[in-house]
């Protein structure tokens, strides 16, 4: 019995996983950076229902969740279907330098900012040294 393969079913596979399928949409894209005291985490969401968009952090485990709907409606004619729909979702393990208690998040232009600040046991701190057996000559440094 002579079976037949498809080629191109690898690279179809392949493509399904990085940019996702309608029914199950790949991962949004995000930017995260450090700016002074704080960590900055930018989520690319545009056409998102603000609404549908959930955070939560876990330990030291954040969420974001969203979802995008198309448009419903009796009078409603699907003409094209290019944007990916339904639901994303995407796990970021924070590191224990941040204060999550404190994050702040705002959606502006698609675009779902989260700022963090980094926790005051993590910044850097001035150390006092002391010279010599009998603590003279004491002198401060960055530790």
């Amino acid at each position: 019995m002579l079976m037949r393969t498809d080629p191109f079913r690898e690279i179809d596979r392949l493509a399904e996983q990085f940019f996702g399928t309608t029914t199950r949409p790949a991962v949004m894209h995000m930017d995260a950076y450090r700016d002074g005291d704080y960590f900055y985490a930018a989520f690319d969401l545009p056409g998102v229902d603000p609404d549908s968009i959930d955070c939560t952090v876990e330990r030291n485990v954040l969420t974001v969740r969203a979802e995008r709907r198309r448009p419903a409606g009796d009078n409603v004619e699907l003409v094209a279907a290019e944007r990916p729909m339904g639901r994303f979702s995407r796990q970021l393990v924070l590191g224990d330098t941040l204060d999550t208690d404190k994050l702040e998040a705002g959606y502006d232009n698609g675009v779902l900012t989260l700022r963090i600040p980094v926790a005051e046991r993590a910044k850097p701190r001035r150390v006092t040294i002391t010279a010599g057996s009998n603590g003279n000559g004491r002198k401060q440094i960055n530790a």
